[in-house]
């Protein structure tokens, strides 16, 4: 079995190794080092801030930063989803000002996008389904299916707001080619707006729209650095001054230090995200670029950039899949009578075992990279999608992952213990935005 394995691993990094060699020059590498760093930052905050344990013969979700406060300044480290949104900026500012030289569609652009993204979500969606299913059909309480299938399902809320804001590129694209950085202001302060009314004036609802306007702001940085608008001298002013926004924002405003949310807090700064998640996102960003002489260098090297490129090959499997791995190790330790759950989460012990679950927990993430990278690399459509195929499309998607990530899929009532519509909406949007009849469009003008 170990020989088995060490060959698999052999056989993928020598296909990540043949790629790596084969990258064009003027390939700008540390935009995927970037993306690779971000998405493995996000599997080890998740993969420390999860802290179960075991009181009175039962599994309790454990909170890190609840449990220990001065855990919550290391978010504003590990809360990198503001550096995706500027590679993903930086990305689709090159692909959609490619797609425009070429003549392309917007159809034939995004629907390529959709499908490259959704693919590898639609078969974790599936398996949590079956499981909550037979978890509750076989009578283990409800609570415990719910608890997992939400644990579990944690990282499609990114999906559905990164495939909104890759939606309106072209909008965004013609906003930043004609207005510069006033496009990134202004977006700037829609966020500031947002939070006032909320926090001064106490109006419902409306800072979902910072959804829109914080990540949309970090996404136009991506376009300025597409077109060497932010060189690193300049760059590292905007990770000073975002530092000190965010400095100030926490230390004298309303906001908490953690910039994810806390079990108990009254203020989240990431569920919807807020002006202080914008000035971290601003600082990272800065600091990010300001480093990039440097790290392009250091992906000169051809072995640091094969584990970029291994790395990045697999990357939607790995944040998809990274808490389904963690579930099922804490499944394990429950039945094997709750053995490494009963120390206190945060202690000196607990913080000496980490090393030993993080093992745990990539050998339980392997398989399944095994199993269902190959989603991740079908490749999406080049053909023109009718756009009220993709609109509708998209919508359905973004509702089923959005009312995941809030109510989760398991259901405390009705005999399969599941919210089948809940689950069909991203199965039907996929199939509404890629199996229907296919048009041919007119090139976008």
């Amino acid at each position: 079995m170990n020989e088995t394995t060490g060959a698999v691993r052999k056989n993928i990094w020598s296909r990540a190794k043949d790629m790596a060699q084969k990258s064009p020059p003027e390939r700008n590498r540390y935009v995927d080092f970037l993306r690779a760093l971000s998405i493995l930052a996000v599997v080890v905050g998740h993969w420390l801030v999860a802290s179960p344990y075991m009181k009175d013969g039962a599994v309790e979700g454990g909170h890190l930063l609840g449990i220990l406060p001065w855990t919550q300044w290391l978010t504003w480290g590990f809360q990198v989803m503001p550096l995706f949104f500027l590679v993903g900026g930086f990305s689709n500012g090159m692909s959609w000002a490619a797609t425009r030289r070429k003549g392309g569609s917007y159809a034939s652009w995004y629907s390529g996008r959709l499908q490259r993204l959704i693919n590898p979500v639609l078969p974790l969606f599936l398996i949590w389904t079956l499981v909550a299913m037979f978890g509750t059909l076989l009578g283990i309480e409800r609570s415990v299916v719910a608890m997992a299938a939400q644990l579990a399902l944690i990282p499609v809320w990114f999906l559905a707001v990164y495939l909104m804001v890759a939606a309106v590129v072209p909008l965004t694209w013609m906003a930043w080619r004609r207005f510069g950085f006033a496009s990134f202001w202004m977006l700037v302060a829609g966020a500031v707006l947002i939070d006032v009314a909320v926090l001064r004036f106490d109006v419902p609802y409306v800072n979902f729209l910072n959804f829109a306007f914080v990540w949309l702001a970090i996404h136009q940085l991506g376009f300025a650095w597409s077109e060497g608008r932010l060189a690193p001298n300049n760059a590292l002013w905007w990770g000073v001054g975002g530092l000190a926004a965010l400095g100030l924002l926490v230390g004298l405003g309303p906001y908490p230090v953690a910039m994810i949310g806390v079990p108990g807090e009254g203020l989240s700064n990431s569920m919807p995200p807020t002006l202080a998640l914008l000035a971290l996102g601003i600082a990272q960003s800065g600091f990010a670029l300001a480093l990039q002489p440097a790290g392009r260098r250091m992906l000169d090297g051809i072995r640091i950039w094969t584990s970029v490129v291994f790395v990045n090959g697999m990357i939607m499997t790995i944040y998809l899949w990274h808490l389904t791995a963690f579930v099922l190790v804490m499944i394990a330790a429950w039945l094997l009578g709750g053995i490494g759950l009963d120390v206190p989460p945060g202690s000196a012990a607990w913080w000496l075992a980490r090393p030993i679950w993080f093992a745990l927990y990539i050998a339980a993430l392997f398989p399944l990279i095994m199993a269902f990278a190959r989603y991740e690399r079908a490749s999406g459509s080049d053909k023109a999608v009718a756009h009220w195929r993709l609109i509708v499309g998209l919508l359905l998607i973004c509702a089923g992952l959005g009312a995941t990530a809030a109510i989760s899929i398991a259901s405390p009532e009705g005999v399969t213990g599941v919210r089948l519509w809940l689950v069909a909406l991203p199965f039907v949007g996929a199939a509404v935005a890629q199996f229907g009849p296919v048009h041919r469009l007119a090139r976008s003008g």
